[in-house]
């Protein structure tokens, strides 16, 4: 007997904060997420790789850590911290089977959202990702993100710092 495939997901996820209790599921997320980036850099000590449990549940305490969760199970997650004027974007995952569903564009435009709203001093958005990762580039670039700088941390890996400006408030009354 043939197992049956389950439907593909129609729905939407669901964009929540996550709570610390939900760091564990995050920490299997992230791992998950990025395998195939230590597969592409042939390095499995990548710094979402190689951090723990407690460090996942630390970045609580540092920032907003947003979820998506589609059919009970959390499918996306990324976490931020504003440092001076700018807010940085950090462990941006998706679970492998749903991507390519608009799941980490959603998750970005959210916390923007909340960062802009919670921190009216801010201006710009900043993330790294590494030299190879054309999903993420890609996704960035989309976003309005626009190349900074690059810095090469080891042989085989460079990082590329991508920035993008925290859009004006409408003033209060206007009409978009």
């Amino acid at each position: 007997m043939r197992a049956e495939t389950p439907p593909e997901p129609t729905a939407a996820p669901v964009l929540a904060e996550a709570s610390p209790e939900d760091a564990g599921e995050i920490w299997t997320l992230q791992r998950a997420a990025y395998l195939s980036e230590a597969q592409l850099y042939g390095d499995p000590y990548l710094p979402p790789l190689a951090e723990t449990g407690q460090q996942v549940r630390a970045a609580f305490d540092r920032g907003p850590v947003l979820k998506a969760v589609l059919g009970g199970r959390i499918v996306g997650a990324v976490r931020g911290a504003a440092a001076e004027r700018a807010f940085l974007v950090g462990r941006l995952s998706v679970a492998p089977d749903a991507r390519r569903r608009g799941i980490g564009r959603a998750l970005m435009a959210e916390l923007e959202r909340r960062a802009a709203a919670d921190h009216p001093a801010l201006e710009r958005f900043a993330v790294s990702v590494g030299h190879g990762s054309e999903a993420a580039l890609r996704l960035f670039r989309g976003l309005g993100y626009t190349e900074a700088s690059r810095e090469r941390i080891a042989d085989h890996r460079t990082l590329v710092h991508l920035g993008k400006a925290v859009p004006a408030a409408a003033p209060e009354g206007a009409v978009p």
